[in-house]
């Protein structure tokens, strides 16, 4: 079976630069990896990709191949077949293809990067604030470049060294079986030097702490578990990787008069009982006015009443949720000996009328008669 031309296996131009091959290969590695497509056919693909990639990226072998096609590689007798792992070429992307399949980070001058780790701000606001929006101030604690070393962590006058262990390169390979493996120098951390006399204000990090002010903007309607996000905002990666970001936790106080659910309000309305069997208006607050609540004769403890439109805007979108009063009928205290008399002459005359005034007692009485006879009681 003939084999394709290297080029149109990966897929590039005769002139491609070795970042074009490079880039090429390494999508075809993560695409057709036998971990991650199990299969006769993705291994044959993968296979070829990296034979590829093996010829060209080798200038000899890549001028050799543009001379004489595969007939001038095969001849050359330094390239194994397609299952052997051990060309330079491969073994120089080992790291960077098959650290982005499982999970490592990219590479900075040849050594691993690594992304700076999220952070979080607990933001307490108050009801009204979360209802209408605002910015706010915060202040976070951040990474900075030592000023005294200048970032190197070694002690001012000094300089770090190259590490001995990975000559710089802040990656090991180690031989298991066919496979190359490249990770992390257990000496250096990655770094490629190793710091002999450390810095005394950093201690060695390169890095010190300060504190930054950032403006976030809270749109309105936020409610306590919600997370803003501010990319990049973090904490600063190392080797020159990239920052966290910063996630902003809302917390929401509690208010001596109000509590929300969901994009709703409640509250309860204390009146007294002769509003309450008389009726009236009395006035509530709403979370910018107040409004005049009207309350019907004869209301009962409990008694729910909506007003429209007076809740919370949604965070993310839709109809503003209502404000919802619960009428709590108070019995009077501390009353005179005059106010107890009148009390207990509107009493007799309440109790004279039976059911007529007093429906839900006189029919809880009936019952309990019916019950107690029931029972032989």
């Amino acid at each position: 079976m003939s084999k394709r031309d290297y080029y149109q296996v990966l897929g590039v131009s005769r002139n491609a630069s070795d970042s074009d091959l490079k880039k090429a290969y390494r999508r075809l590695a993560m695409k057709y990896h036998p971990d991650r497509n199990p299969g006769a056919e993705a291994e044959q693909n993968f296979k070829e990709a990296k034979e590829a990639y093996e010829v060209l990226n080798d200038p000899k072998k890549r001028s050799a191949y543009d001379q004489f096609g595969h007939a001038g590689v095969d001849a050359s007798g330094g390239f194994g077949g397609p299952g052997d792992f051990g060309g330079s070429g491969f073994s120089d992307i080992f790291g960077d293809v098959f650290g982005d399949i499982f999970g490592g980070g990219p590479r900075a001058g040849g050594r691993r990067v690594h992304r700076g780790a999220d952070l979080r701000y607990d933001l307490s606001l108050t009801l009204e604030e979360a209802v209408a929006g605002k910015e706010v101030k915060i202040r976070i604690p951040t990474l900075v470049e030592c000023q005294f070393c200048g970032g190197t962590g070694a002690k001012p006058g000094t300089s770090a060294k190259t590490c001995p262990t990975c000559s710089g390169a802040g990656q090991v390979r180690m031989q298991q079986g066919f496979f190359s493996i490249q990770q992390t120098c257990p000496q250096c951390r990655g770094k490629g030097k190793v710091i002999e006399e450390h810095c005394g204000h950093c201690r060695g990090q390169g890095r010190m702490q300060e504190q930054k002010t950032l403006s976030v903007k809270v749109p309105a309607g936020v409610d306590t578990g919600d997370r803003i996000r501010l990319s990049g905002e973090g904490e600063p990666g190392e080797q020159g990787g990239p920052s966290g970001d910063l996630y902003v936790q809302v917390l929401v106080k509690e208010h001596p008069i109000f509590t929300r659910e969901d994009n709703h309000l409640f509250c309860e309305v204390p009146i007294g009982f002769v509003v309450a069997a008389l009726g009236g208006e009395l006035q509530v607050p709403t979370l910018d006015r107040k409004v005049m609540l009207k309350i019907p004769a004869g209301t009962q403890t409990g008694k729910m009443f909506r007003m429209r439109g007076k809740g919370v805007k949604p965070v993310r979108g839709g109809a503003i949720g209502d404000l919802i009063c619960r009428v709590v009928v108070e019995t009077p205290v501390n009353l005179t000996e005059r106010q107890k008399e009148l009390l207990r002459e509107l009493d007799e005359t309440v109790q004279a009328g039976g059911e007529k005034h007093s429906p839900q007692s006189t029919s809880w009485v009936d019952g309990v008669k019916s019950f107690f006879e029931k029972m032989g009681l």
